[in-house]
Protein backbone atom coordinates (compact mmCIF):
# COMPACT_ATOMS: atom_id res chain seq x y z
CA UNK A 1 0.00 0.00 0.00
CA UNK A 2 1.04 3.63 -0.46
CA UNK A 3 2.90 5.24 2.41
CA UNK A 4 0.91 8.48 2.48
CA UNK A 5 -2.28 9.94 3.91
CA UNK A 6 -4.42 8.25 1.29
CA UNK A 7 -3.04 4.76 1.91
CA UNK A 8 -6.05 3.95 4.11
CA UNK A 9 -8.28 4.32 1.04
CA UNK A 10 -6.25 1.91 -1.08
CA UNK A 11 -8.34 -1.21 -1.84
CA UNK A 12 -5.22 -3.25 -2.67
CA UNK A 13 -3.39 -5.32 -0.08
CA UNK A 14 0.17 -6.62 0.13
CA UNK A 15 -0.81 -9.37 -2.31
CA UNK A 16 -1.60 -6.66 -4.91
CA UNK A 17 -5.21 -7.79 -4.95
CA UNK A 18 -8.24 -5.62 -4.23
CA UNK A 19 -9.33 -7.79 -1.32
CA UNK A 20 -10.23 -4.86 0.92
CA UNK A 21 -13.62 -4.72 -0.79
CA UNK A 22 -14.51 -7.86 1.18
CA UNK A 23 -15.00 -5.58 4.19
CA UNK A 24 -18.48 -4.80 2.84
CA UNK A 25 -19.40 -8.43 3.52
CA UNK A 26 -18.99 -7.78 7.26
CA UNK A 27 -22.55 -6.48 7.01
CA UNK A 28 -23.74 -10.10 7.00
CA UNK A 29 -22.23 -10.64 10.46
CA UNK A 30 -24.42 -7.88 11.93
CA UNK A 31 -27.84 -8.61 10.41
CA UNK A 32 -28.40 -12.15 11.87
CA UNK A 33 -28.50 -10.78 15.44
CA UNK A 34 -32.29 -11.02 15.44
CA UNK A 35 -32.08 -14.83 15.46
CA UNK A 36 -30.70 -14.86 19.01
CA UNK A 37 -33.12 -15.59 21.86
CA UNK A 38 -32.48 -12.20 23.47
CA UNK A 39 -31.97 -9.11 21.37
CA UNK A 40 -28.74 -7.20 21.86
CA UNK A 41 -28.50 -3.46 22.51
CA UNK A 42 -27.25 -2.88 18.98
CA UNK A 43 -30.26 -4.65 17.48
CA UNK A 44 -32.64 -2.70 19.73
CA UNK A 45 -31.01 0.56 18.65
CA UNK A 46 -31.29 -0.45 14.99
CA UNK A 47 -34.95 -1.34 15.51
CA UNK A 48 -35.67 2.10 17.00
CA UNK A 49 -33.87 3.87 14.14
CA UNK A 50 -35.74 1.83 11.53
CA UNK A 51 -39.09 2.62 13.13
CA UNK A 52 -38.36 6.36 13.17
CA UNK A 53 -37.23 6.33 9.55
CA UNK A 54 -40.20 4.19 8.52
CA UNK A 55 -42.61 6.80 9.88
CA UNK A 56 -40.72 9.59 8.15
CA UNK A 57 -40.67 7.77 4.82
CA UNK A 58 -44.40 7.14 5.04
CA UNK A 59 -44.91 10.90 5.27
CA UNK A 60 -42.70 11.52 2.24
CA UNK A 61 -44.17 8.67 0.22
CA UNK A 62 -47.58 7.09 0.02
CA UNK A 63 -48.34 4.49 2.68
CA UNK A 64 -48.82 1.96 -0.14
CA UNK A 65 -45.17 2.30 -1.20
CA UNK A 66 -43.97 -0.52 1.05
CA UNK A 67 -41.46 -1.79 -1.50
CA UNK A 68 -39.82 1.61 -1.85
CA UNK A 69 -39.72 2.11 1.92
CA UNK A 70 -38.00 -1.25 2.39
CA UNK A 71 -35.50 -0.39 -0.35
CA UNK A 72 -34.73 3.01 1.19
CA UNK A 73 -34.30 1.53 4.67
CA UNK A 74 -31.96 -1.12 3.26
CA UNK A 75 -29.97 1.57 1.48
CA UNK A 76 -29.72 3.60 4.69
CA UNK A 77 -28.51 0.66 6.77
CA UNK A 78 -25.97 -0.40 4.14
CA UNK A 79 -24.42 3.08 3.96
CA UNK A 80 -24.58 3.61 7.72
CA UNK A 81 -22.92 0.31 8.63
CA UNK A 82 -20.16 0.82 6.06
CA UNK A 83 -19.58 4.36 7.34
CA UNK A 84 -19.38 3.19 10.95
CA UNK A 85 -17.14 0.23 10.12
CA UNK A 86 -14.74 2.64 8.44
CA UNK A 87 -14.17 4.31 11.82
CA UNK A 88 -12.79 1.09 13.28
CA UNK A 89 -9.04 0.41 13.09
CA UNK A 90 -7.72 -1.62 10.14
CA UNK A 91 -11.10 -1.79 8.39
CA UNK A 92 -11.41 -0.50 4.84
CA UNK A 93 -13.94 2.30 4.21
CA UNK A 94 -15.88 1.33 1.09
CA UNK A 95 -18.09 4.44 1.08
CA UNK A 96 -15.03 6.68 0.68
CA UNK A 97 -14.78 5.55 -2.95
CA UNK A 98 -16.72 7.14 -5.79
CA UNK A 99 -17.10 3.77 -7.50
CA UNK A 100 -19.13 2.34 -4.61
CA UNK A 101 -21.25 5.43 -4.09
CA UNK A 102 -21.87 5.88 -7.81
CA UNK A 103 -22.88 2.23 -8.12
CA UNK A 104 -25.66 2.96 -5.62
CA UNK A 105 -26.73 6.38 -6.89
CA UNK A 106 -26.57 5.92 -10.66
CA UNK A 107 -28.79 2.80 -11.10
CA UNK A 108 -31.46 4.16 -8.76
CA UNK A 109 -31.45 7.60 -10.39
CA UNK A 110 -31.51 6.06 -13.87
CA UNK A 111 -34.47 3.82 -13.01
CA UNK A 112 -36.35 6.82 -11.58
CA UNK A 113 -35.71 8.87 -14.72
CA UNK A 114 -36.70 6.04 -17.06
CA UNK A 115 -39.90 5.41 -15.14
CA UNK A 116 -40.79 9.10 -15.09
CA UNK A 117 -40.12 9.84 -18.75
CA UNK A 118 -41.77 6.64 -20.03
CA UNK A 119 -44.84 6.52 -17.77
CA UNK A 120 -45.31 10.19 -16.85
CA UNK A 121 -43.86 12.21 -19.69
CA UNK A 122 -46.18 15.21 -19.28
CA UNK A 123 -45.45 15.51 -15.57
CA UNK A 124 -41.69 15.34 -16.16
CA UNK A 125 -41.99 18.10 -18.75
CA UNK A 126 -43.97 20.21 -16.29
CA UNK A 127 -41.16 19.86 -13.73
CA UNK A 128 -38.75 21.45 -16.21
CA UNK A 129 -40.57 24.79 -15.96
CA UNK A 130 -41.28 25.82 -12.34
CA UNK A 131 -44.57 27.56 -11.61
CA UNK A 132 -44.47 31.30 -12.19
CA UNK A 133 -41.48 31.27 -14.54
CA UNK A 134 -41.60 34.20 -17.03
CA UNK A 135 -41.94 33.10 -20.65
CA UNK A 136 -38.60 34.61 -21.81
CA UNK A 137 -36.78 32.60 -19.13
CA UNK A 138 -38.48 29.26 -19.85
CA UNK A 139 -35.83 27.96 -22.32
CA UNK A 140 -33.07 28.75 -19.83
CA UNK A 141 -35.01 27.14 -16.96
CA UNK A 142 -35.48 23.97 -19.01
CA UNK A 143 -31.73 23.77 -19.60
CA UNK A 144 -30.95 24.46 -15.93
CA UNK A 145 -33.45 21.85 -14.70
CA UNK A 146 -32.16 19.24 -17.14
CA UNK A 147 -28.56 19.82 -16.05
CA UNK A 148 -29.53 19.71 -12.37
CA UNK A 149 -31.33 16.40 -12.94
CA UNK A 150 -28.36 14.91 -14.77
CA UNK A 151 -25.82 15.76 -12.06
CA UNK A 152 -27.92 14.34 -9.22
CA UNK A 153 -26.10 10.97 -8.99
CA UNK A 154 -22.76 12.76 -9.19
CA UNK A 155 -23.67 15.17 -6.38
CA UNK A 156 -24.90 12.31 -4.19
CA UNK A 157 -21.70 10.34 -4.72
CA UNK A 158 -19.34 13.29 -4.33
CA UNK A 159 -21.05 14.45 -1.12
CA UNK A 160 -20.75 11.06 0.56
CA UNK A 161 -17.20 10.46 -0.70
CA UNK A 162 -15.91 13.89 0.32
CA UNK A 163 -17.36 13.70 3.83
CA UNK A 164 -15.92 10.25 4.46
CA UNK A 165 -12.47 11.13 3.13
CA UNK A 166 -12.23 14.45 5.00
CA UNK A 167 -12.94 12.95 8.42
CA UNK A 168 -10.52 10.06 7.95
CA UNK A 169 -7.75 12.39 6.80
CA UNK A 170 -8.20 14.61 9.85
CA UNK A 171 -8.03 11.62 12.18
CA UNK A 172 -4.93 10.33 10.39
CA UNK A 173 -3.19 13.69 10.75
CA UNK A 174 -3.96 13.79 14.47
CA UNK A 175 -2.75 10.23 14.98
CA UNK A 176 0.63 11.00 13.41
CA UNK A 177 1.22 13.82 15.92
CA UNK A 178 -0.29 12.03 18.93
CA UNK A 179 1.81 10.78 21.82
CA UNK A 180 0.86 8.91 24.97
CA UNK A 181 1.17 11.98 27.22
CA UNK A 182 -0.43 14.42 24.79
CA UNK A 183 -3.78 14.90 26.51
CA UNK A 184 -5.10 17.77 24.32
CA UNK A 185 -4.57 15.71 21.17
CA UNK A 186 -6.31 12.72 22.76
CA UNK A 187 -9.30 14.88 23.67
CA UNK A 188 -9.35 16.35 20.18
CA UNK A 189 -9.26 12.85 18.72
CA UNK A 190 -12.19 11.82 20.91
CA UNK A 191 -14.21 14.86 19.83
CA UNK A 192 -13.38 14.21 16.18
CA UNK A 193 -14.38 10.54 16.55
CA UNK A 194 -17.74 11.60 17.99
CA UNK A 195 -18.16 14.10 15.17
CA UNK A 196 -17.34 11.45 12.55
CA UNK A 197 -19.90 9.09 14.06
CA UNK A 198 -22.53 11.81 13.71
CA UNK A 199 -21.41 12.46 10.13
CA UNK A 200 -21.80 8.75 9.35
CA UNK A 201 -25.44 8.87 10.46
CA UNK A 202 -26.14 12.21 8.77
CA UNK A 203 -24.64 11.24 5.41
CA UNK A 204 -26.56 7.95 5.30
CA UNK A 205 -29.75 9.84 6.16
CA UNK A 206 -29.12 12.57 3.56
CA UNK A 207 -28.40 10.00 0.83
CA UNK A 208 -31.59 8.10 1.63
CA UNK A 209 -33.84 11.17 1.91
CA UNK A 210 -32.56 12.76 -1.31
CA UNK A 211 -33.18 9.52 -3.18
CA UNK A 212 -36.65 9.38 -1.60
CA UNK A 213 -37.27 12.94 -2.77
CA UNK A 214 -36.30 12.02 -6.32
CA UNK A 215 -38.72 9.09 -6.21
CA UNK A 216 -41.55 11.23 -4.85
CA UNK A 217 -41.07 13.69 -7.72
CA UNK A 218 -42.22 11.11 -10.27
CA UNK A 219 -45.35 10.42 -8.18
CA UNK A 220 -44.72 6.68 -8.08
CA UNK A 221 -47.97 5.52 -6.49
CA UNK A 222 -50.49 7.31 -8.63
CA UNK A 223 -49.91 5.09 -11.63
Amino acid sequence: MMNNLFSTFDPSTSMKLSTNWISMLLLTSIIPMKFWIKNSRIYNMMFIIMNVLNKELKMSLNNKSKEIIVMMLTLFMFILINNLMGLLPYIFTATSHMSVNMSMALPMWLSIMLFGWIKKTKMMLVHLTPLGTPEPLMPFMVMIEMISNMIRPISLSVRLTANMITGHLLMTLLETSMTINNTPVLLMQLVLMTFETAVAFIQAYVFMMLMTLYISEVNYDNT
